[in-house]
């Protein structure tokens, strides 16, 4: 029988009583399974080989798993190493998962990163500083042989100027040939970025992480579609976002939040350098970030392969700690 947990159960397990998912032990640490669709990834069980030529039936199962990236803070920002699963309660879809099958620190996944800047007329006078510092948060984060990026930036549109690669040079060049002017498109870049890249490297590939950087002041005023369709295709690419904001006002505007809402249901950050001459710093941490992250593999309870949103609740029992994570994904269909 499936248990069910409530919120509050949750927050009693917090307090002290095991949770179902606490108890679970996580198998011994193997290679996280392929994605093949956004957030959970079928496989077929093998068949036996038939002994007879009476042709007995054979039941082929099919296992659903939910990979899970997230990161875990102190109340100051710092990364918090060497947790345990035993650490953490989870829900999903208000229900802890059927099995825990994989839990490790520090993955060892490729990147796949967008560095989206915005080129619109309200960045022109730092938008140089926002070059130079992409191109060093470039030459930081991308050092496996298997890591990917491509550049986009967006003002009335989105334009993809230097597609996936790891060639330092080829990024460079296409974040360097950007040139503000026009209106803001933020949310038609963050959905096209989603659909036309980081969605296509999920399928039939080795599992990688996605993660979105957004340089921008979060003030749309261009997109056809919504906040909202950015973030759900956000979370069908299973990709985090992080923004840095470069509304550098004393006061926060309504752009500020929209960043922390982008960054927040996708399991990343929004950043706020006080002033452009800090904005490497907030580079500097998304780095971090990305090498600081954890990968938790289950199944959950009572799937339901119809293309459903799945929310999904991650709790760590220290109340001094921060969990990021996704908030919830979309079930392939049948």
């Amino acid at each position: 029988m499936t248990r069910h947990l409530s919120i509050a159960a949750l927050v009693a397990c917090a307090l002290g009583i095991p949770s179902a998912f606490a108890q679970q032990p996580a198998s011994s640490p193997a290679p996280a399974p392929a994605a093949q669709q956004p957030a959970a990834t079928p496989a077929a069980a093998q068949q036996p080989p038939a002994q007879e030529e009476d042709k007995t039936p054979t039941i082929v199962t099919q296992v659903d798993e939910v990979n899970l990236i997230f990161t875990v803070t102190d109340k100051k920002g710092a990364f918090i190493p060497n947790l345990k699963q035993s650490d953490f309660a989870l829900l999903d879809d208000n229900k802890a998962p059927a099995h825990v099958n994989y839990f490790a620190q520090q993955t060892n996944l490729p990147l796949r990163v967008g560095i989206l800047v915005d080129a619109s007329t309200s960045i022109r006078s730092r938008f140089q500083f926002e070059q130079q510092a992409a191109n060093e948060f470039l030459l930081q984060v991308l050092k496996a042989r298997g890591d990917r990026a491509f550049v986009m930036g967006f003002d009335s549109t989105p334009t993809v100027v230097t597609d996936w690669t790891n060639n330092f040079d080829l990024l460079g060049t296409g974040i360097n040939k950007l040139r503000p002017g026009g209106g803001t498109a933020l949310y038609d870049a963050v959905y096209t970025a989603c659909r036309d890249k980081l969605l296509d490297v999920s399928r039939g590939q080795d599992p990688v992480r996605r993660a979105i950087v957004l340089v921008t002041d979060g003030n749309d005023n261009q997109s056809r579609a919504y906040l909202d369709d950015s973030i759900k295709m956000c979370q069908r690419a299973e990709t985090i976002v992080y923004a840095i904001s470069t509304n550098w006002t004393p006061s926060r505007g309504k752009g500020d939040g929209i960043l922390e809402k982008l960054a927040a249901d996708t399991g990343g950050q929004a950043f706020f350098p006080p002033s452009i001459d800090e904005i490497g710093v907030s580079f500097d941490s998304i780095g971090e970030a990305l090498r600081s992250q954890y990968l938790l593999t289950y199944s959950p309870a009572d799937f339901k392969r119809d293309g459903s949103f799945r929310p999904i609740y991650l709790y760590a029992y220290n109340r001094n700690y921060q969990v990021r994570a996704k908030k919830g994904y979309f079930s392939p269909r049948q």
